[in-house]
């Protein structure tokens, strides 16, 4: 998750004043966390009470992403006017919205999965309690089966190809669009520049330098790109160990950290924990018998 958290903070300095340069401050007195990542927190923990009450999560995930919106309802950048009125109904109903908010906290999803069609699954749940519109859903699952793919070591050519072959086209280069890409905060203008900003970095530092250089809804494109790159060069540096880069993310997370609340970084790593847990109980029973989120 700390990825997510990542990009949001760098990203949202440069939400409404755009820059098209990776030569910045990764963070600064200016940066704070916004509604991405209040609304990540809250699918995680959504997840992990369904998962410990056996409650039905849509319902878990609407009573917790309103009590974190009412918790925390002055974000960096403020929520969008039509989800601050979701946040406050008292029977919330989705609006048919493809706007990127579903896919900005979607990472939950995908880090929790234990297949492609679990991480497609959730995804496609948590965005519909307010995001049903089909570019909604298909934002979230995209970058849910990006995370997915990331964590479980396959390469950036395996998760583009899977990407082309079942939501986006991503045959552009962020040098080609990044003169002209503006404000966007539709999933399907905002959600392939995010992966092709993971796809084309050298690092996770680099990703988010990626992500926000392009300008546009410079948070949640931070968030997105974050949430994907993050578990993948984990991966990658688990199978390839490097202590120069090992200390460089967890520098960066660091960092990170002194702008949470210590409430979402308990969250996180509680939900860390657990994740970590259900992938192993999932390879001691082969594979088998594990119970759906």
């Amino acid at each position: 998750m700390y990825g997510t958290f990542i990009g949001d903070i760098v990203g949202s300095k440069y939400e409404f004043d755009n820059i098209k340069t990776k030569d910045f401050d990764l963070f600064s007195s200016d940066c704070n966390y916004t509604d991405d990542t209040i609304m990540t927190v809250a699918i995680a923990k959504a997840i992990m009470e369904s998962i410990e009450k056996d409650d039905d999560l849509k319902e878990t995930i609407i009573k917790t992403m309103q009590d974190f919106g009412r918790r925390f309802p002055c974000p960096k950048g403020a929520y969008g006017s039509r989800f601050s009125s979701w946040l406050k109904e008292t029977d919330p109903k989705p609006y048919n919205s493809f706007g990127n908010g579903s896919a900005m906290r979607v990472s939950p999803c995908g880090l929790i999965a234990l297949s492609l069609e679990e991480a497609k699954r959730l995804a496609a749940l948590s965005a519909s309690v307010s995001h049903n519109h089909p570019e909604g859903i298909k934002g979230a699952q995209a970058v849910s089966s990006a995370i997915f793919l990331a964590k479980i070591g396959k390469s950036k050519d395996d998760i583009k190809k899977y990407i082309e072959d079942n939501f986006y086209s991503l045959d552009f280069s962020l040098e080609s669009i990044r003169p002209g890409y503006s404000f966007d905060v539709s999933c399907q203008g905002s959600v392939p520049q995010a992966l092709v900003a993971f796809l084309e970095s050298t690092d996770f530092e680099d990703s988010i330098r990626n992500a926000i250089s392009i300008g546009g809804d410079s948070d949640t494109i931070g968030a997105i790109t974050g949430s994907i790159a993050l578990p993948y060069y984990q991966a990658q540096l688990k199978a390839h160990p490097d202590a120069d880069a090992c200390a460089q993310i967890e520098k960066i997370i660091a960092q990170a950290k002194i702008y949470l609340p210590d409430e979402f970084i308990e969250i996180a790593e509680d939900f860390d924990t657990l994740c970590r847990k259900r992938a192993d109980d999932f390879k001691d029973r082969g594979g088998k018998g594990y119970r759906r989120v």
